[in-house]
């Protein structure tokens, strides 16, 4: 083989090295606007979803965050913002989710998805606050966690009063409510135990006036009617423990309200 045949030869092989090392690498995204653009975006997004449902969640995170990135401004990169935060959701990282979908609320304001972002908030924020047996009882802890998960699922019924997870948001907001009153009257009886009756009524009033439909109103009301005794109030502690008898007639808090009516009407009110 003489220097041109080598030199041919020499060329050809690399032709062909630069030939592969070309078609390895994956095509550049099509231009925006364009048909092809959205039917490689919808690919995409559909390659993640099957990663997603497989609970493969290393592999959609990587194939929903291309999606975000190649295919800024299709449809399928506001989906995969929502479906990354699911998977932070579904990994327990709940801070993160909470940021992920306020973040969504927030630079999405007219996106069809900002209901089930604002719904995932409070679902993320309810668990955040289930009960372990490492944390003191509820109503001994700091209550910002469940006042914030209050706020946000409250929001939530003003903005959308009826949606599909109407069930699921009334059983979250009866819940939380439920913590917060029984904090409240927790700190109530702390307070009539240590002869500050004042303030035991106030949070008591507190409980009554702030947290509506906690199904914890008669229990509310005897305690109530019981610090107005000690305050010798005996025409509010009487209206107080009437209200238990007359609007919560089933409740087994009428025992001891009607116990403390007869006191007050035998007057042999304890001290």
């Amino acid at each position: 083989m003489n220097i041109l045949q080598r030199l041919l030869a020499l060329l050809a092989t690399v032709l062909l090295v630069t030939m592969a090392t070309g078609c390895s690498k994956e095509l550049p995204a099509a231009r925006p606007g364009t048909l092809q653009y959205s039917e490689e975006a919808r690919l995409f997004y559909e390659k993640a979803m099957r990663s997603f449902y497989e609970r493969d969640w290393e592999e959609a995170e990587k194939r929903f965050q291309k999606v975000r990135r190649e295919y800024g401004q299709s449809r399928y990169a506001r989906w995969a913002e929502l479906r990354l935060a699911d998977i932070k959701f579904e990994r327990d990282q709940l801070p993160e989710a909470i940021s992920a979908y306020k973040t969504f609320v927030q630079t999405r304001r007219l996106d069809p998805g900002i209901a089930y972002a604002q719904y995932r908030v409070c679902q993320a924020l309810f668990q955040q606050i289930n009960d372990t047996i490492m944390l003191p009882p509820q109503e001994e802890r700091d209550q910002g966690p469940t006042t914030e998960a209050y706020q946000e699922l409250r929001r939530f019924k003003r903005e959308y009063p009826t949606s599909r997870w109407d069930e699921q948001v009334d059983y979250m907001l009866l819940d939380v409510t439920g913590r917060l009153v029984r904090h409240e009257l927790y700190v109530a009886r702390f307070y009539l135990r240590e002869g500050n009756f004042p303030a035991a009524a106030s949070r008591a009033r507190y409980a009554l006036q702030h947290y509506e439909n906690s199904g914890l109103e008669p229990e509310a009301l005897v305690l109530l009617g019981e610090t107005y005794l000690k305050m010798k109030q005996r025409p509010q502690a009487r209206e107080a423990f009437h209200r238990v008898l007359t609007s919560y007639p089933d409740s087994p808090f009428v025992v001891p309200a009607r116990s403390f009516l007869q006191e007050i009407s035998s007057g042999e009110v304890k001290p």
